[in-house]
């Protein structure tokens, strides 16, 4: 029988992929990880190797590592961030700069939750064969912030139900969301990543 792993052995997993020079954007260490496994501040592992992982390529098995600890450590929303970004790893991504429409205007009446639970449709600029408008699902992940309300901005991460509909579109490119009529916001495209696999 297969022994499952605990959340600690995980993380130790983890920062055994990593190349001993990376180094977060703050300056984070590996060196550093290994002191706080020493101390046992296993959240504040998980949190650094996420900001490692920022910055050096890692693969989706290491998200996955990353994912499976925070799903024992019971931390949602840091389980859901890691999957996502192992998705991310496997297909790319789309970033962008998301404005969402007034309430007034016709827009969604209440905030979101920013953590990729919503899968609102997008006017990304593709046709059908008859020549009409086609949407396409994305889900949606708010960076560096919990929710996202009516007449907000902040910048965004989809991840594209069919990813190869979306490779057009570049930097600068403008896509409208909708969650029905009018249209729900509009977002401009600030970078997009192809798959690392």
């Amino acid at each position: 029988m297969h022994r499952m792993d605990d959340a600690f052995t995980l993380l130790r997993q983890a920062v055994e992929l990593l190349p001993e020079d990376a180094v977060a954007e703050n300056g984070v260490t590996v060196g550093d990880v290994l002191e706080d496994i020493e101390r046992q501040e296993w959240e504040m592992v998980l949190g650094l190797l996420i900001e490692i992982a920022d910055i050096h390529p890692v693969t989706v098995h290491f998200w996955e590592l990353l994912a499976e600890a925070a799903r024992q450590m019971m931390l949602d929303r840091s389980r859901r961030w890691c999957e996502w970004r192992a998705w991310e790893v496997q297909h790319g991504t789309v970033r962008a700069t998301l404005s969402l429409s007034e309430a007034e205007g016709g827009g969604r009446q209440s905030a979101f939750h920013g953590d990729g639970r919503l899968r609102p449709l997008w006017d990304i600029g593709n046709r059908t064969a008859g020549g009409e408008r086609d949407l396409n699902i994305a889900t949606l992940w708010v960076e560096f912030a919990e929710e996202l309300g009516p007449g907000e901005t902040a910048d965004v991460r989809l991840a594209p139900l069919s990813p190869e509909q979306w490779r057009h579109l570049k930097v600068g490119d403008v896509i409208t969301m909708h969650e029905g009529r009018p249209s729900g916001g509009t977002a401009t495209v600030i970078e997009t990543m192809p798959p690392r696999t």
